[in-house]
């Protein structure tokens, strides 16, 4: 399969190509631009001739990383336009293609339903509130006009990935090796997380299943609270993780940020991916961290 793949130098993107290189597919990498100029975001011009724009997917990864730190303004503008605006830019190039693709699969994220305490989310639940959300709506919808031109369409409702090369992980074990470790908050918000190594194999998986369109969440079918993935890496660290950040301070520190990421609580359940008969590799948060840990000592 000959696929086009935007977020090549990112977490998913370095993991997915070397994925789906090993099963035989063929890999072209768009980028952004250097001059980010808004009539050209994408630089097409470094794609092979013409004649040769026939993919037979898009994974479209690519956008400015929300968990960099506060939200001001600029920062916020920032991530709504290399999502927005990109994924608009990138589906007039394929308009224009004589050959489409079969199919699209664009990143989302969780946050597009909001801070549902308890709740148990969808992919039939309603958006919710807040800028991640709206993000995730517009984002989404941008998507919409290749439905009308025959691609079938998938939107990747990511969760938290847990990889041993990068994310969240590699934010939060050099403090847990120092024994600062710790819940934020209450501790008892939910997180619905993935690993990197089901993350791959869900995309070739979706790629496979024409039946499957529109929204999917890219989670593990059990949730965890910030204190049981606070317990479990301080576990499989042999750290302590006693820890408190109070919310208060955690809100002073990053502002919104903390608010829509580290103090929401987003529980959401792959009722798409079960349904259609994929299998997890990974339901295990401790053996998940374990996994992690000792693939980054061999590293």
């Amino acid at each position: 399969m000959k696929t086009l793949l935007t977020g090549c130098s990112g977490l998913v993107g370095n993991a997915l190509i070397e994925y789906l290189f090993a099963r035989g597919h063929s890999i072209q990498c768009l980028k952004r631009n250097r001059e980010s100029q808004p009539d050209h975001f994408w630089a097409t011009q470094s794609l092979p001739a013409e004649r040769e724009y026939e993919f037979d997917a898009v994974i479209h990864l690519a956008g400015e990383n929300v968990a960099q730190g506060r939200w001001t303004a600029e920062v916020k503008k920032r991530i709504l336009e290399s999502r927005v605006v990109g994924t608009r830019k990138l589906v007039d190039f394929i308009s224009q293609l004589a050959h489409k693709p079969k199919v699209f699969l664009c990143a989302s994220a969780v946050g597009y339903y909001g801070n549902g305490e308890d709740r148990i989310f969808d992919e039939n639940s309603s958006s919710g509130e807040g800028f991640l959300a709206d993000v995730c709506r517009q984002w989404e919808k941008e998507t919409e006009r290749l439905s009308s031109m025959g691609v079938r369409v998938v939107n990747l409702r990511f969760g938290m990935i847990l990889s041993p090369r990068g994310g969240a992980l590699h934010k939060m074990i050099p403090p847990f090796k120092l024994g600062l470790g710790g819940t934020i908050g209450s501790g008892r918000q939910y997180l619905s997380w993935i690993s990197i190594r089901d993350v791959v194999a869900i995309v070739d998986f979706l790629m496979e299943k024409s039946q499957i369109t529109g929204a999917v969440n890219m989670v593990s079918p059990i949730a965890a609270t910030n204190k049981e993935l606070t317990e479990g890496l301080g576990k499989a660290l042999n750290r302590p993780a006693f820890l408190k950040v109070p919310a208060p301070l955690v809100k002073l520190i990053f502002g919104r940020m903390a608010e829509e990421m580290l103090l929401s609580s987003t529980r959401v359940t792959p009722k798409v991916l079960l349904e259609s008969g994929y299998g997890f590799q990974d339901q295990s948060l401790d053996a998940v961290l374990r996994y992690c840990l000792a693939e980054r000592a061999t590293q």
